[in-house]
């Protein structure tokens, strides 16, 4: 992976820390690698926002690993975020970006406590969600403040997404790879910034924990699984992330795929063709990286259309054999995923999609045991097809999964902790039967009163803000020791296979308990096989 090694080797690490503070301005400068940067106080904080980990991906750069930064003289301004990565940015949105969209979008942001002493203290590094085609680091909900006066230093940055991030065409595949995920690249490239800068903001680059949710879990356990991100944190929590194959992505970079889809280099042509290319070299190529960013971003909004007509146009992770060199599933069933203590889980009424109509079509995937997982799922019971259903899709989907990943970690003989996030707020209950998709996010965060996911409603209750404390507690606990148990906070059970214990964030509060719904994903784990 040469472009990342040239970028290893470019940013070292300074061996002290320089920080100092202008008597005008009250606003901290730090020395990194690349050159000076000007933060502000917050609070307890010191912030830094919009630092460049890489050089912009434009012009020519479209579609190639990411480049080193260019040193600059002089004091760089840092107060605010840079440009968001291109993306169609949805509205109403649940967590409203802070800037605008651009390819030019390579950047980082850290939160430090201020006046943190001499010890190098622990890091927490975002990854956000959304699908692998929007999201960024900006939202008022992935504040990082209130990690930073719990004792850590926070970071969150921005990947390439949506075609931008993961295409693949015959003609990349003649220049300097890897090819293909070029999203997953700069996660990669920021960790190693990470690495490599974070000490002059008081982190240990030894203590990093990265976490994320939805796509940003699923990127949490590709980086677990890909070779070149080794080293690079020593602890890992997948929120809403799957676990099993199928829904992920993961297109074969130049050969059909398992079920004999198109290769990654397949959906570049098709792309490629939409757009009025009919060829596949160096010219097309050219065309391609020419082509104006609204173009290469068309029709990959927040919701994708399911089942639409003409062929793919959009890969998603690709596996290239260097940076992803296997599928999730598989890189957890070897045992293959880098060997640190994981965080996995989901919440009760998570991602799950289905067209079933009649509860027959509910269970005819079950086959012979079709009769117990009506049993099993209640399904007798007086409730809407359409419920009975997505529960059985929220399941498959996240839940199974999520227990699958605990138990593999588990028995590859790394500490695990399950948890499912079963709140819901006091003024929703009446319209949710489970918690749904990323509710949990502002809970771990401490945003509760800056988050705009349209799923909380108005009027949230003490109980709320008290999970969201205790949330937050377990998330810093694991990222300083390795476990998320702490005084004063309900014990989390270590998951084993044995035990099957999970926990559950209720309405009632935090449970350690074994999981209500083990029947559920034994039979779902049982049709898989």
């Amino acid at each position: 992976m040469r472009s990342l090694r040239v970028l290893l080797a470019v940013v070292s690490v300074p061996l002290l820390a320089l920080t100092t503070q202008s008597a005008k301005t009250s606003s901290p400068v730090i020395k990194i690698a690349s050159g000076e940067v000007r933060g502000f106080y917050s609070g307890k904080s010191m912030v830094f926002r919009g630092i460049p980990y890489a050089a912009p991906p434009i012009g020519n750069l479209r579609w190639r690993p990411p480049q080193p930064v260019r040193p600059w003289k002089g004091v760089r301004q840092a107060t605010k975020f840079g440009h968001i990565c291109m993306q169609i940015v949805p509205r109403p949105n649940d967590a409203p970006p802070l800037t605008t969209p651009s390819e030019d979008c390579l950047y980082i942001n850290v939160w430090a406590p201020r006046g943190h002493g001499t010890s190098l203290l622990p890091v927490m590094v975002w990854i956000y969600g959304g699908g692998f085609v929007i999201g960024d680091g900006s939202p008022k909900v992935y504040d990082g403040s209130v990690f930073a006066e719990k004792g850590l230093v926070f970071v969150s940055f921005n990947y390439r997404l949506n075609r931008f991030g993961f295409f693949a065409f015959p003609a990349l595949l003649k220049e300097v790879g890897p090819h293909g995920s070029y999203g997953i690249m700069d996660q990669i490239a920021a960790l190693k910034w990470v690495r490599h800068n974070i000490a002059a903001f008081g982190g240990n680059p030894r203590e990093v924990t990265i976490f994320g949710q939805s796509a940003g879990g699923i990127s949490v356990s590709m980086l677990l699984s890909s070779p070149e991100a080794r080293g690079l944190f020593a602890r890992a929590i997948i929120e809403s992330g799957g676990g099993r194959s199928g829904g992920l992505g993961e297109k074969p970079l130049n050969q059909p795929g398992p079920n004999g889809g198109p290769s990654a280099v397949q959906i570049g042509i098709n792309f490629a063709q939409s757009v009025g290319m009919n060829g596949t070299g160096e010219a097309a190529l050219d065309a391609l990286r020419r082509l104006p960013p609204e173009k290469v971003v068309a029709g990959l909004g927040a919701v994708r259309r399911i089942g639409e007509s003409g062929p793919p146009t959009y890969s998603g992770p690709v596996l290239d054999g260097v940076v992803l060199t296997h599928t999730v599933e598989s890189t957890y069933a070897q045992c293959l995923q880098a060997k640190v203590p994981v965080i996995v889980g989901a919440t009760s009424g998570d991602l799950g999609f289905s067209n079933a109509r009649t509860l027959d079509d509910v269970f005819a995937p079950f086959g012979k045991n079709a009769a117990q997982a009506e049993e099993t799922f209640d399904a007798k019971a007086s409730r809407p097809v359409a419920q009975v259903a997505r529960e059985v899709a929220t399941v498959k989907t996240m839940i199974e999964p999520a227990r699958f990943v605990a138990r593999r970690v588990s028995a590859c003989g790394e500490p695990a902790y399950e948890y499912r996030f079963s709140y819901v707020s006091a003024p929703m209950r009446d319209q949710f039967h489970g918690a749904p998709h990323a509710s949990e996010v502002p809970y771990v965060f401490g945003t509760l009163r800056e988050s705009q996911f349209t799923h909380f409603g108005k009027g949230l209750t003490p109980d709320a803000y008290r999970l969201s404390s205790q949330m937050n507690d377990y998330w810093v606990n694991f990222a300083k020791t390795g476990d998320p148990n702490g005084p004063g906070l309900p014990h989390w059970p270590r998951y084993t296979a044995k035990g099957d214990e999970l926990m559950n964030f209720t309405m009632q509060g935090p449970k350690g308990e074994a999981d209500p719904w083990a029947r559920r994903l034994d039979l779902v784990e049982r049709v898989r096989k």
